[in-house]
């Protein structure tokens, strides 16, 4: 099983999605990890982010007309985390023995 990480946007207001393929349903699962049993299916990757975007704003609308506390975006894949621990050796400047 393969997880697609998306690209994080204002327009899926920072919560991570993952996307995979299902051998057992025969498409792709999008799910919101922050957000729970938030999630959806495709035919394609790309119609499975277009369920999980549309499930996404249904769930967080639900959740403020009930009154229920939104989580804050807290999902992030393990890529992320060593690219943003990476990121100041790789961006220092040379030194001046190289």
């Amino acid at each position: 099983m393969a997880i697609i990480p998306i690209i994080q946007s204002q327009f899926v207001k920072n919560y991570h999605i993952n996307i995979f393929y299902s051998e057992e349903d025969s498409g792709y699962i999008a799910d919101v990890p922050d957000l729970a049993a938030c999630s959806a299916f495709g035919a394609t990757p790309e119609e499975a982010l277009r369920e999980i975007l549309i499930a996404k704003t249904v769930w967080l609308e639900a959740a403020e007309a009930a009154g229920k506390q939104v989580p804050k975006p807290r999902s992030r894949p393990a890529i992320y985390q060593m690219l943003s621990q990476a990121a100041p050796r790789l961006l220092a400047p040379p030194s001046a023995g190289r």
